[in-house]
């Protein structure tokens, strides 16, 4: 799987998250709380293929897919906190 489109599937559905929740009136701090959890979701599933791997059960290519999938998911949700950390900080800066 390419990393760009597991990138483009994770922002699209942190995207579709708020906009559901937006209408369901959580916000934003929903959104990334299932975003974590969706995260957190794909590091259980990396770590169950690693396990079927040791037992046989799957083969190498599919859990290296597995775990770059979570990898990268991880990785485009630190830097969505990265943004947000940027943007309060911008946001402390500005004059009263």
């Amino acid at each position: 799987m390419d990393a760009g489109r597991v990138s483009n599937q994770l922002y699209s559905d942190v995207q579709r998250a708020g906009k559901n929740e937006k209408q369901q009136g959580v916000g934003f701090a929903g959104a990334i709380k299932n975003a974590i959890y969706r995260v957190s979701d794909m590091q259980a599933q990396a770590n169950q293929s690693v396990q079927e791997l040791m037992q046989g059960k799957t083969g190498i290519h599919d859990t290296m897919i597995e775990l770059q999938k979570a990898d990268i998911s991880l990785r485009v949700l630190l830097q969505v906190r990265n943004k947000v950390i940027e943007a309060y900080k911008e946001i402390m800066r500005m004059p009263i």
